[in-house]
Parts: C-alpha cells; sequence; structure tokens
C-alpha cells in the first residue's frame, strides 16, 4: 500500500499543540478521500455548569447552610463493575472532563436560571465558583478493570461534589465508546477501522464517539466536526444518492472520477455488483483506489469482487466494507478479502453496552481534628470502598499484566513489577494532565498488548485480571 503523508493537527483535548505530517497508509486509505487536517480548533465556548443534576446544587445549599460545605473531601469516579460479559474497558473522556472542569463557571445565564432552584445565598457562592482542588486518574486510553479509581478528586465538599454530573456524563459514555472500539480494532487486526457513525446518535455525542474510537485504534472518522476540533483525520467519498443522481453508473463513476481521483473509493452495490466493478476498473483503470460493499453476504461477496478485480488487472484495489458492523460481524469475516471496515451504529451505541456503569462517591472525608476520615456506602449491591486510593498494573516478569491492584493510602515499596496507573490531572485548580490525542492512542495499544492473550476473546467471560484490594 502506498504510502501518502497527511497533515494531521496534534492537538489535546482543547488546545493546539502542533502540526506534524503522518503517513496514513495502514490508517486511512488515500482513496477514502482522506482531507488533510486544519489547523483550527473549537474548544468549549460555553459554560459546563448547568451540565449538572439538580440534586447537587441543592445538597449545596443545605451544606452551606449546615457548615459542613467546605469540609475537604475525596471523591472516587469508578465503576463496580464490567459491562456483562466483557473482558476489561478502556478509559476515555478524559481530555474533554478536564475541558469540562475549566469551563464549569456560572455566568449571568446559568445564575438566571436558577433563580427558584437553590437560595440566594447559594447562587452568590456559585457566582464565584472556581475549582480550585487536586485531581489525579487514570490516563486516557488505559485499560482498566472492576473497581479502577479512574478519578480521584479532592477539595471542599461543595467544589466536589457539584463536578458530579458532568464527569459521570463524559466518562460513561467516552469510556463506553471506546471500550467498544477497542474490541473491533482488536479483531481488526492490521485493517483499519473507520468511523462512520454520526448519523446514528445525538449530533454532539458523534463528535465525542469520534474522539472515543480514534483513542481506542480507530484510524479516521467520516465527521468534519471531530476533524475541526480534535485533528481527527477524516474519509469519505460517495453515497447511493449519487449514483441515482445520475443517469447511469458509468456516467457517476467517471464524474466522482474526475474530480477526485482514479484513487478514490467507488460504492458498488447500488445496482449489480458485478456489472459495477466491471464499470469502475473500465472509467479509473486499474489503478482504482478501492470499491465499497455496503451490502449483501459481505465475505461471500468480498471473495467474489476480489477474484473479479484480480482477473480485470486491478490487483491493487482495496475493498472495504460497511452495513451495520459489529466487533462479531469483523472477526467473522478475518479470512475474506476485506481490507478496510466502516463502523457506524454499533460503535457510537457503544455495541450493546451505551453506558459504562461509572459511579461517583464520597470515600473519605475531613473529620473533626483535621484529618481525613474514609467513608463508605453499604447499600445492597452498590457498595464502595472507602479511603483515597491508589492503583498499580501488576506485571510478570514477561510484561504481561497479572492482576490490578487497587489499595488505600500510599502504595508501598515498587519492586519494579508494578506499573502506577494514577497520573496528575489537575493540582490547586489548574489542568495539568492534558496532552496529545495521540499520546493516548499510543497508551491505549501498549497497554492493551500488556493483556493476557484471554483478554481478545469474543466469548463472553470474566475481567481477564483480577481486581485485588491491599491494605483494606
Amino acid at each position: 500500500m502506498v504510502t501518502h503523508g497527511v497533515a494531521r493537527t496534534v492537538i489535546s483535548s482543547g488546545v493546539l499543540v502542533g502540526s506534524t505530517s503522518t503517513g496514513l497508509a495502514a490508517a486511512t486509505p488515500p482513496s477514502w478521500h482522506s482531507a488533510p487536517v486544519g489547523q483550527h480548533y473549537v474548544g468549549p465556548v460555553t459554560s459546563t455548569a448547568l451540565l449538572t443534576d439538580q440534586y447537587e446544587l441543592t445538597m449545596l445549599q443545605a451544606a452551606l447552610a449546615s457548615g459542613t460545605a467546605h469540609r475537604r473531601s475525596v471523591f472516587e469516579l469508578f465503576g463496580r463493575r464490567l459491562p456483562e460479559g466483557r473482558r476489561y474497558g478502556v478509559v476515555a473522556g478524559v481530555g474533554r472532563a478536564l475541558d469540562a472542569i475549566e469551563a464549569f463557571r456560572f455566568d449571568d445565564e446559568a445564575l438566571a436560571a436558577l433563580e427558584g432552584v437553590v437560595d440566594e445565598p447559594t447562587r452568590e457562592w456559585l457566582a464565584g465558583y472556581r475549582f480550585s482542588g487536586d485531581a489525579w486518574g487514570y490516563a486516557e486510553g488505559e485499560v482498566y478493570l472492576p473497581h479502577s479509581p479512574l478519578m480521584i478528586v479532592e477539595a471542599s465538599f461543595a467544589e466536589a461534589v457539584l463536578l458530579e454530573t458532568v464527569l459521570l456524563s463524559i466518562y460513561n459514555h467516552d469510556s463506553a465508546i471506546a471500550s467498544a472500539a477497542s474490541r473491533m480494532t482488536a479483531v481488526a487486526g492490521d485493517r483499519p477501522c473507520l468511523e462512520m457513525g454520526a448519523r446514528r446518535t445525538h449530533e454532539e455525542a458523534a463528535v465525542a464517539a469520534a474522539r472515543a474510537a480514534y483513542v481506542a485504534g480507530f484510524s479516521a472518522t467520516s465527521l468534519l466536526a471531530a476533524r475541526q476540533r480534535y485533528g481527527i483525520p477524516t474519509v469519505g467519498t460517495s453515497a447511493h444518492s449519487f449514483t441515482l443522481l445520475h443517469d447511469t453508473e458509468a456516467q457517476a463513476f467517471r464524474a466522482q472520477v474526475d474530480s477526485l481521483g482514479a484513487g478514490t473509493t467507488l460504492l458498488v452495490d447500488t445496482y449489480d455488483i458485478a456489472e459495477a466493478v466491471r464499470v469502475g476498473v473500465e472509467v479509473a483503470g486499474t489503478g482504482l483506489g478501492a470499491v465499497r460493499i455496503d451490502s449483501g453476504d459481505l465475505g461471500e461477496l468480498a471473495h467474489e469482487v476480489r477474484a473479479q478485480l484480480d482477473s480485470l488487472g486491478a490487483t491493487g484495489t482495496r475493498i472495504v466494507v460497511t452495513s451495520d458492523l459489529d466487533e462479531y460481524a469483523i472477526a467473522a469475516l478475518a479470512s475474506a478479502p476485506v481490507d478496510g471496515y466502516g463502523v457506524g451504529t454499533q460503535l457510537v451505541t457503544g455495541s450493546g453496552h451505551p453506558t459504562s456503569g461509572f459511579v461517583y462517591k464520597l470515600v473519605a472525608r475531613e473529620g473533626d481534628d483535621g484529618e481525613l476520615v474514609s467513608v463508605a456506602k453499604r447499600s445492597v449491591d452498590k457498595t464502595s470502598i472507602g479511603g483515597r486510593k491508589y492503583a498499580l498494573r501488576r506485571l510478570d516478569p514477561r510484561g504481561r499484566a497479572e492482576a490490578e491492584v487497587v489499595g488505600i493510602g500510599a502504595p508501598g515499596h515498587n519492586d519494579g513489577d508494578d506499573r502506577e496507573l494514577l497520573v496528575p490531572l489537575v493540582r490547586d485548580g489548574e489542568v495539568v494532565g492534558r496532552e496529545p490525542l495521540e499520546a493516548a492512542r499510543e497508551r491505549h495499544l501498549s497497554s492493551r498488548a500488556e493483556l493476557p492473550p484471554a483478554a481478545q476473546q469474543m466469548s463472553k467471560g470474566e475481567p481477564v485480571i483480577p481486581t485485588v484490594f491491599e491494605g483494606h
């Protein structure tokens, strides 16, 4: 496959960091008409403060009145279990969460909307809200297991409790998408997966989904807003409507090739696939970039189309398949002569698990002596473990993950077999954990590679490594 250099803007979740030129041969087939990435970024421009459930504010009002609002508190964002049958999860949305914390401001419009919700003293306090605490957590792209402390927030109760809804909203959605995307890219191997689900979900969720999928190994997206905001490569050529617009399929193909070049991807299943392949090669020549199949028995059709392309001399023309793919369909196509997968609905809905099931719980608060006191919920099936945590990935001598170690307090001596998982995200209210999206993408690949081979099994099973609690 020929490598085409495509300008890519390296961007953190919300800040333009720099620009590089990256070969996308294995990631984005040039025949998909990959657009060069621009250098514009549109970050959060409005307050995120009202992306908050009302009871966060009514708790704040009561705590301010009782004098407990300023107690130092530790909240933990975690999941009690993985979605049913999943063997691991993927952390995503960290960068977006940091953006949300920075944009969490009660401007005049937000304060006006709270009239009748909370009292005037509470609104006056909210007018000066700025998060001034600390946060640690798993870095974006990292693998997680049950009870992994994905984000730990330490601040006054008043400051920390208000972040619950928006943090859970981001982490639950983005991690669900990334977890599904990771399974898809794992079974796809070296064949690129392309995100195409914008039309199957809410318009803003689509942008976040494209970002999360990219973290977990997807090569590109069809959504231009994701390119604008996050520098993700975009792909796309034509739909069935373009073929139907023209009097003949040959006219449609000629118009596309004249506009986009012979390296374009032709959609060949509008009418008769075999005839479309013949016409496509006739119009574009044997240098035709790719054909896309969007219906039918994809495995059988891929074999037939490959044989036909080869017989016509188009041995370098790739075959891309779409049509409601998920990780199971991708795995089933492993032996078919397919060169890439376009994935939509199943990706942006988490492939059966649209949320990660994370919670945000108070695990410690300041006692009368000024020291932190562990607190925990003991409800049946909804227990939590009190105390500020640390987290380690225990590795065997080969570097293979053996256990997720979660403990209270500070970790003991590290003999080199444990990889520390918590990184600083916010310090004294200042975001310190931003990084380019490419760093999260690379981290995911290395983190997933640490897992035992059973992690990639598509059958339902238990978490691939156990979570071990220390000091509890």
